[in-house]
């Protein structure tokens, strides 16, 4: 029987791997944020850092990137507005507008030539009803890396519709970050480990760097 980490590396095939950042955009994860306490928690677990050394492995390996990003009109035109959440998002100081450096991709994350970023307008879910999917498709994923914040409400929303969609997704823990700091690794241990490989930043980099072998 493989061992676990040989189950992990089977998974992280360049050829059929995506990374996926969700939402780690300036106006949310960055030092002006408009959830300063997730933009804290991002930072000071560690999530953000480790988001960035997957990308840029990702980068120097061939697998594609895709950010996903939540912004909104400055009307508010398509927006939701039927959750408290999104009638919050409407009187926090920052804004995550179109066209502004709120939507733009939080440093020490780089965006490449060949990275794809994906705006919605609507909804909690960055795949479900975005581009996400037919992107996924057309790039021929079949193991979707999910990364990026929040715990919450954003990063189980990506995994549970990656799994409906058929996707294997894998989550490395320490790239991603909720509030309070406790709820990650509970949502983590009871419910994404019932439907993703769970593992961390280390564990993907060692595969994502090991040699392949031909066919």
């Amino acid at each position: 029987m493989p061992s676990s980490s040989e189950r992990l590396s089977e998974l992280l095939d360049p050829v059929s791997t995506v990374l996926l950042t969700v939402e780690c955009q300036q106006g949310v994860v960055g030092p002006d944020s408009a959830l300063p306490e997730l933009a804290r928690e991002a930072r000071t677990s560690g999530a953000l850092g480790n988001i960035a050394r997957l990308v840029a492995a990702a980068h120097d390996t061939g697998v594609q990137v895709i950010h996903a990003i939540a912004e909104r009109r400055p009307d508010g035109r398509g927006a939701n507005r039927n959750a408290r959440l999104f009638r919050a998002a409407e009187r926090l100081p920052v804004q995550q507008l179109s066209g502004t450096a709120a939507v733009r991709v939080a440093p020490p994350i780089e965006v490449s030539e060949e990275d794809l970023v994906v705006r919605r307008l609507h909804g909690l879910s960055p795949i479900q009803g975005t581009d996400v999917d037919p992107l996924l498709r057309n790039l021929g994923c079949r193991t979707l890396v999910v990364t990026g914040v929040s715990a919450n409400v954003a990063i189980p929303n990506a995994v549970f519709d990656a799994v409906n969609l058929g996707y294997t997704a894998v989550v490395p823990a320490d790239a991603i970050a909720g509030v309070p700091s406790e709820y990650t690794p509970a949502m983590v241990r009871n419910t994404l480990a019932l439907v993703a490989t769970v593992a961390t930043t280390d564990e993907v980099l060692g595969c994502l760097k090991q040699p392949r072998r031909r066919s």
